[in-house]
């Protein structure tokens, strides 16, 4: 974890913060990989059962398609493709700390980044179906409500943002502490002078006793967040959908 923090330090400059290159990086990794799948895509022989890189891509693509239809339908062509685009970038940035390099979702700008791009496809989805109706969510039910209709607007925006950020938050600091305290342990078990400022005994038994803590904090819980994350935001976004019933009756021609 030492390791880990002084490379972080190493990552940073003086206006731009460590967990901003390493989103960065990670969208670098995205995009490699994408057009990395493109192109086995492209030279697929449609005959043969895909391999590799394109056979996850594909069970990634209908895994997401399913997931978005279940929650809100079909309504939105390409809304799978956006939600797994978020999920991977999300869950890699979870994880991105067991490189040793800052994770993204530690740094206030991420989570809110993320949380703004689901306020805007909210609000970009309402107008888009409802139109001039849009308009009618700030004054529902009367118009003495539109103080507080303009206020809760932003209640998606904060929910998503400070759930990601307190969680990612809570999980750097709980590991933090268990190295610090797996530190101090090694110093008494394994008594060895620090070579080149590191101390070997924590070097030896920092990896094993925190293994178990990585994969609750880092991996299992940057999972679940994901999940949370998009989940709700796809539910978000949904509520701004007309019923299905309406859309059909509309189709036709005919009034309610």
């Amino acid at each position: 974890m030492r390791v880990g923090l002084d490379l972080g330090k190493q990552f940073l400059t003086p206006t731009i913060p460590g967990e901003v290159w390493s989103s960065l990086l990670v969208m670098l990794i995205i995009a490699i990989l994408a057009i990395i799948i493109g192109i086995q895509a492209h030279f697929q022989d449609p005959l043969k059962k895909p391999k590799g890189l394109l056979l996850i891509a594909i069970i990634g693509v209908r895994f997401f398609d399913g997931f978005v239809e279940g929650l809100i339908g079909n309504r939105i062509k390409g809304m799978g493709g956006m939600v797994m685009g978020v999920a991977t970038y999300l869950f890699i940035s979870f994880i991105f700390g067991l490189c040793g390099l800052p994770s993204p979702v530690t740094y206030m700008a991420i989570p809110l980044s993320l949380g703004m791009l689901t306020f805007g496809m909210i609000h970009v989805t309402s107008m888009k179906h409802t139109k001039l109706g849009y308009f009618k969510r700030y004054v529902d039910p009367f118009p003495v409500f539109l103080p507080i209709n303009l206020i809760s607007m932003w209640a998606p925006l904060l929910s998503l943002t400070l759930r990601m950020f307190g969680n990612a938050v809570a999980g750097f600091t709980l590991m933090t502490i268990i190295s610090y305290f797996i530190d101090q342990l090694a110093n008494l078990i394994i008594p060895i002078a620090p070579i080149n400022g590191y101390n070997v005994g924590s070097l030896i038994l920092n990896p094993i006793l925190t293994a178990p803590f990585h994969a609750y904090f880092d991996l299992f819980s940057g999972l679940i967040q994901t999940v949370v994350f998009i989940s709700l935001s796809t539910i978000f976004i949904g509520q701004e959908l007309p019923e299905e019933i309406d859309v059909k009756i509309s189709e036709k021609g005919e009034t309610i």
